[in-house]
Parts: C-alpha cells; structure tokens; sequence
C-alpha cells in the first residue's frame, strides 16, 4: 500500500495472502447473498407471503366481500334486465 509521502509500504506476503482470502470470503457471501435475495422463487414466495398477510386483515377481508357482493348484484340485475 502507497504511504501518504508516496512511498510504498512493506507487508508481510502471509498477512497480505489471508487478508485477500477474507475478503473473498466476504465477497463469496455477499454474492450468496445476493442471488438468494434476487432468485425469482425467492421473489414470488415473498410476494405471496404479502399478498397472504394483506388478505387476513379484517379491512381487505370486508372490502373484498362488498365487491363481491356488489358483483353479483350487478351480474343477477343485468341478467333480469336482458
């Protein structure tokens, strides 16, 4: 590594060897990380699991029974008009 004055510091070749094996290491994770997090299967399950928490609230639960009621009165009033 360059010294402030420019001038190159001396490391021992041991420590400069593990310190690049921990961070590939840390880089190997990071990348795992990464592609779990993005993985489409990872993507859709955590989209359903929201999708899942949404639809057991009691406000979403109510409003999806009006629209479906309101649906049926609409489709049971257009049949009887026709």
């Amino acid at each position: 590594m360059a010294e402030a004055n420019g001038e190159v510091a001396l490391r021992d070749p041991d420590q400069l060897v593990k310190e690049i094996e921990r961070t590939r290491e840390n880089l190997a994770r990071t990348i795992d990380t990464l592609t779990e997090r993005v993985s489409p299967a990872n993507v859709a399950k955590r989209a359903m699991s929201r999708v899942l928490d949404q639809a057991s609230r009691p406000e979403v639960q109510i409003g999806a029974a009006v629209g479906s009621a309101v649906t049926v009165g609409l489709v049971v009033w257009w049949r009887r008009r026709s």
